[in-house]
């Protein structure tokens, strides 16, 4: 079913314009495929789809040109220019507040950066938990995210 999913995605993605998760969502179950917005969330971070400018100040899901375009630092960097607008933490966990829709695709950054004090991303529609351990590499990695974001 994975599998089938995945490939209507690449369709849909491909042949029309998807601004969020529930854009997708609602093309699949027009597809007769019915999804959950986390089976979205996870498709869409294994296809390593990635949001691209539509050039009216929206956004839409996309490929990367690349494969290292997903990897690179100056994407990362640009990412987070375009699209975070706030950053703030408690104990072990950074919350990094994005533009409604952009919150999956800056998760997926931070998830591909492998930085080795980050063990996991959860992402909503604009809003990131990060979850850092140890709990003082946090202020580290808080000024990590806000140099990225000036």
């Amino acid at each position: 079913m994975k599998a089938i999913r995945h490939a209507r995605i690449r369709s849909i993605i491909e042949n029309t314009v998807i601004e969020t998760q529930e854009d997708l969502a609602e093309a699949l179950r027009k597809q007769h495929i019915e999804v959950t917005q986390a089976t979205v969330s996870r498709d869409i971070k294994e296809l390593m789809l990635i949001k691209v400018p539509t050039g009216d100040g929206r956004y839409r899901y996309a490929y990367p040109l690349e494969k290292n375009m997903v990897f690179s630092k100056n994407r990362m960097t640009r990412m987070f220019q375009d699209s975070v607008i706030g950053i703030n933490s408690s104990e072990n966990i950074i919350v990094v507040k994005t533009l409604p829709g952009t919150a999956n695709a800056v998760a997926s950054t931070l998830d591909y950066a492998k930085w080795p004090e980050i063990i996991g991303t959860v992402a909503g529609d604009d809003n990131i938990l990060v979850v850092i351990k140890p709990k003082d590499a946090v202020p580290r990695i808080l000024k990590k995210l806000e140099s990225m974001v000036v």
